[in-house]
């Protein structure tokens, strides 16, 4: 009898504790944070293409303080300037660093690159015996703005070493559709090849390998966000369907805001 009673006391609590440990466990671990965002158009508040920006709507849902830095037209070799104005106006004072940046480096046709060097050196080494000196082949990061991969290496690089205790994550370009405001600037669809003859495909791809070179998340928006602006029924998510399927409007930034949201959650803000 007293077993019984011990049972349905632990079962009872269980049943009290459970909503508790409930809210406990979907509390989402970006709310109420400091986050910086450093990027392009899509992330400057001053483009036209939408009245609110995903971190914006990240700000309604979540509490998030933003710090925008993102500028229209920019490419990977400004977001080390991006970061510095960030660590002059707030110093240490951010939780985590969002860089969302690539689309315009593939227009402007800046080529891959490659991510290291290699060279021949002479290194110490030992495995059961007296080290010795040995030669062996080595590798370091290509440091350079005349490539894609070269201004990754050079802007992480930064970016890691002026906040080593923060959260960086890297957002994928999201797939271009048509640009063309005006004559002097007409950018075409995704499905044609850049200048140095690359699709865009490679930018995103280049920018997945960055995540595991340099110890960052990656998040997937050219995959996971669903936006594809070379339909004519995804249009209805882009400014403007005739003259600008590139920068999303207030719905597709809706929608790129809230697969970021769900994505997060599987990612610390702070440690």
């Amino acid at each position: 009898m007293k077993n019984l009673k011990k049972a349905f006391c632990l079962s009872l609590c269980l049943l009290i504790a459970t909503p508790m440990l409930s809210q406990a466990l979907i509390a989402h671990p970006w709310q109420g944070k400091r986050v910086a965002y450093l990027g392009d158009s899509i992330t400057d508040p001053r483009n036209s293409g939408s009245k609110k920006k995903y971190w914006g709507f990240l700000e309604d849902w979540l509490q998030i303080t933003p710090f925008v830095y993102g500028i229209s037209g920019r490419q990977w070799d400004d977001i080390p300037k991006q970061a510095d104005r960030l660590h002059e106006e707030h110093g240490d004072d951010v939780d985590a660093i969002i860089i969302f940046c690539g689309t315009n480096d593939y227009n402007n046709a800046v080529p891959i690159g490659k991510w290291f060097s290699e060279s021949d050196e002479q290194v110490y080494a030992a495995r059961g015996a007296t080290k010795t000196l040995q030669t062996r082949r080595m590798r370091q990061p290509i440091m350079t703005d005349s490539t894609y991969r070269g201004r990754i290496n050079i802007a992480l690089a930064h970016v890691k070493a002026l906040y080593p205790t923060k959260q960086i994550v890297l957002l994928t370009p999201i797939h271009r559709g048509y640009f063309g405001p005006n004559d002097k600037n007409v950018q075409p669809t995704e499905a044609y090849q850049n200048k140095c003859g690359e699709y865009v495909d490679a930018y995103v791809e280049s920018l997945k390998e960055a995540g595991n070179i340099w110890a960052v998340p990656v998040i997937d928006w050219n995959a996971t966000s669903g936006l594809y602006p070379l339909l004519p029924e995804h249009l209805q998510y882009f400014a403007k369907p005739d003259t600008d399927q590139l920068h999303p409007n207030d719905w597709g930034h809706q929608r790129m805001a809230r697969t970021l949201m769900y994505q997060l959650l599987t990612l610390p803000c702070t440690f």
